[in-house]
């Protein structure tokens, strides 16, 4: 059987394998839940596949494991990383668990939500993840406090983002954490976290396992080495285009690595395995016509791929017409699995294993997507309810929405509102059920971090979960923090060194500190600071020749 180097070939050689031997006719163990790979890849669109019709980009590995999927003609997430993470970790819509956004504190998702890797654990599960969390750095919001036994991860939405360590971070010998420990790795990440997926499936194939790889990249910056990226270059794609398709060709490689252990370990009819993205491309390029990009609510910006192999099932692979969501994805996998219900809380997406058979995704609902910057979710904001042949599409709440129909070649080409007020009527009344309805769950209440668990007795706040009332504004920013009893802290502040001397201020609640900053200081340290029970706002800001907010806000639970 064809096997994968472990090393990273340039481009060229990667392509000279061929697709990866995948499907070996092996029998299940004694009718044991399916083991689960699932791969997610960043900021990847439905175009950068060659199986889509992308001319350029080179993908055999992808392109193979499509042919033996069941694919959806249409499946949609969100516009953004955050809320399709979300959706996926719980069946539940995004404004449900806590998640608005990607930064600024409002990509953390409530503790009490359950995961899907919860669900799994619960029934038996060796549970890990390899990659790009983005639902919360610091307990209990971490993927090891929501269900990952074994984890791999980057903080924040990714490497070269505000959640790195102070000086930085790269994609090659990225520092990283395992099982919440920091840990300075060896390697471009995506090699790594598929080194981490093989070791974590190797170790666990003679029980079910849920592997969950979800890569970076290829997300900015736009780092690869150059092996990938020369072939695009000479062939004349556009330098940030080249560089994407190389990162996608090394994203296909380590898929390509990940099947063929499967064959090796001979559990692969024994794994469900999933491929899929988060959103639509940050940048204009190939998108198979589809209008829209990342963080708009057009097909563009939320329509992806999706791929779901099962060698045990009956039915033949096939493409199922209608419209399928990232919402379904956890009732599917759970009732691939056979799992009950113990956690009895409700998910708002449905199982496809049905439309197998069918050919068809489940009909007669209402899929609602949304997403845009603050604080709080606004009603009628970037914004859309869909069905299978229509789509409302509201840019701002004052504007006028579009109507789209689906049964048109270039269904959103077309406004066709005013001949269709009924749907229009129809669509609206559905949203505004919808607002309601999931602003009942929490009432958007955010999530917090919890200070001086045992759990994480060394609490990191980094600029990711700084909240600020407007993005991009100058104050007040702070942290939602909570302390389930007082507790004292020696705390470090660090910032960006000012060529003047200065003063920093913290607050926590009651509690204030001030002291002086010599000139090019690059961070303090405040001993023994003693926080009440509670639930507060953290801040720490600098003023030296002007208001600066600090970087990272390091606390150490004192005994």
């Amino acid at each position: 059987m064809r096997r994968i180097t472990l090393a990273l070939p340039l481009l060229v050689s990667i392509l000279s394998f061929g697709p990866p031997a995948v499907g070996t006719p092996e029998s299940p163990q004694n009718g044991r839940p399916p083991n689960v790979l699932f791969i997610i890849t960043d900021d990847q669109g439905y175009g950068d596949l060659g199986c889509h019709g992308n001319p350029k980009i080179q993908t055999p590995y992808i392109d193979g494991l499509a042919k033996e999927s069941f694919q959806f003609d249409r499946f949609c997430v969100y516009p953004v990383c955050s809320p399709t993470r979300s959706a996926l970790m719980t069946g539940r819509y995004p404004y449900r668990t806590g998640i608005v956004d990607t930064f600024m504190g409002r990509s953390m998702m409530h503790a009490g939500e359950i995961t899907l890797a919860e669900r799994l654990g619960v029934a038996g599960y060796k549970t890990g993840i390899f990659g790009k969390w983005h639902l919360g750095d610091n307990y209990p919001l971490r993927a090891q406090d929501q269900g990952f036994q074994e984890s791999l991860t980057i903080r924040g939405g990714g490497i070269g983002q505000p959640s790195d360590p102070p000086g930085g971070d790269k994609y090659q010998d990225a520092t990283m954490y395992r099982n919440g420990k920091a840990e300075k790795t060896s390697g471009y990440c995506t090699d790594v976290f598929t080194d981490a997926a093989i070791e974590f499936m190797a170790a666990h194939k003679e029980r079910p396992f849920f592997a969950y790889v979800p890569f970076n990249a290829p997300h900015t910056p736009l780092e690869i080495p150059d092996g990938y990226v020369r072939t695009y270059r000479d062939a004349g794609v556009p330098y940030g285009t080249s560089s994407v398709y190389a990162m996608v060709s090394n994203i296909d490689y380590n898929v390509g690595r990940l099947l063929s252990k499967l064959d090796e370990l001979r559990i692969t009819r024994d794994t469900i395995v999933v491929f899929m993205t988060d959103n639509g491309p940050e940048k204009e390029r190939y998108n198979a016509g589809m209008r829209g990009l990342k963080g708009t609510v057009y097909e563009g910006g939320i329509r992806v791929p999706f791929f779901f192999r099962w060698p045990l099932l009956k039915d033949e692979p096939k493409k199922i017409s209608g419209l399928a969501t990232v919402l379904d994805i956890a009732p599917t996998i759970l009732d691939a699995a056979r799992i009950a219900d113990h956690f009895k809380v409700p998910m708002d997406g449905v199982s496809l294993l049905p439309s197998f058979s069918t050919g068809k995704a489940p009909a007669n609902r209402t899929y609602m997507v949304q997403w845009h910057r603050g604080d709080v979710p606004e009603p009628f904001q970037s914004c859309a309810a869909m069905d299978d042949r229509w789509k409302l599409v509201w840019t701002k709440p004052k504007a006028k929405p579009e109507l789209f129909d689906f049964t048109k070649e270039e269904p959103e080409k077309t406004d066709v509102s005013e001949q269709n007020p009924s749907e229009v009527e129809r669509l609206t009344k559905a949203y505004k059920d919808w607002f309601e309805d999931v602003k009942k769950t929490r009432g958007f209440e955010p999530p917090r971090i919890v200070l001086g668990a045992d759990q994480e007795p060394l609490t990191v706040l980094t600029r990711q979960d700084l909240r600020n009332p407007k993005p991009g504004g100058t104050g007040p920013a702070h942290w939602l923090v909570e302390l389930p009893a007082a507790r004292s802290f020696d705390v470090t502040v660090r910032f960006k060194p000012s060529a003047a001397p200065g003063t920093l201020t913290y607050t926590c609640g009651e509690t204030k500190r001030e002291v002086q900053v010599p000139a090019n200081a690059p961070s303090v340290l405040l001993k023994e600071v003693a926080l009440a029970a509670g639930k507060f706002e953290l801040s720490a800001t600098l003023v030296a020749e002007k208001p600066v907010v600090v970087d990272y806000v390091e606390l150490q639970r004192l005994p």
